[in-house]
């Protein structure tokens, strides 16, 4: 028996709510610091300002994924309910459209409906959820899974600001802070597009590259507030 093949489409429903928690935490936590730090703001006023960023960033990533991932599957959930009815209430044309989107697809109009038959004879709302709809099961939306892995990957991103802020002296917060956060972004960027079968070098230049405009925007908005407060 062959192996279970496996493609980089099963990663998607975690992958993508991982990269977004892990790049929004470096990216806000480490602008966040930045923008305090340009203030002159204290080490531990910078500190608390990180600390605080981080706790409610992972709570609002988390809540955020949940009801948007679970609308999705309130979206699935519902169209499912309208096929069962359709199925129970007019079977025969069901089974025509079920054909029909065989024959589209490149079967001759004999051998669609004898597919539609059997896949219908197997599990007729499966066979139109995947073939009519496009619901897969390895694609389905999971709320809980997403708003797991947004928070923690957040929690995960936003930390390295923070250590970075216990670990270096006062005077190179800024500079320090930006360039380890640029680097572990750049990295983030290259890992999650080698695993998604993308660049890793694009994949780390665009995150860099919006990674700089960020911590130098609010680095800006920080220093005119602290020169005028």
């Amino acid at each position: 028996m062959r192996p279970a093949e496996r493609h980089r489409t099963e990663r998607i429903g975690w992958l993508r709510a991982a990269v977004l928690g892990a790049n929004d935490g470096i990216l806000s936590s480490a602008s966040l610091v930045v923008g305090v730090a340009a203030a002159d703001a204290s080490l531990h006023a910078t500190l608390v300002a990180g600390v605080a960023g981080l706790v409610a960033g992972a709570l609002s990533m988390a809540a955020g994924e949940y009801v948007s991932v679970s609308s999705q599957a309130d979206t699935e959930r519902a169209d499912l309910a309208v096929e069962r009815a359709e199925l129970a209430a007019q079977p025969a044309d069901e089974l025509e459209e079920l054909a029909d989107i065989y024959v589209r697809r490149g079967l001759d109009r004999t051998l669609a409906h004898c597919v539609a038959q059997q896949l219908t004879a197997h599990d007729a709302l499966a066979a139109h959820a995947r073939d009519e709809l496009g619901h897969s099961e390895k694609l389905a939306a999971r709320p809980l899974q997403a708003a797991l892995a947004s928070a923690g990957t957040f929690a995960a991103g936003a930390a390295v600001p923070i250590l970075t802020i216990l670990l270096i002296p006062s005077s190179w917060l800024s500079i320090t802070v930006a360039a380890v956060s640029l680097v572990c972004l750049a990295a983030l960027g290259a890992l999650a597009a080698r695993a998604g079968g993308a660049s890793p070098v694009v994949g780390a230049s665009r995150v860099a590259f919006w990674g700089t405009l960020a911590m130098a925007v609010t680095a800006g908005v920080g220093r005119l507030f602290g020169a005028t407060g």
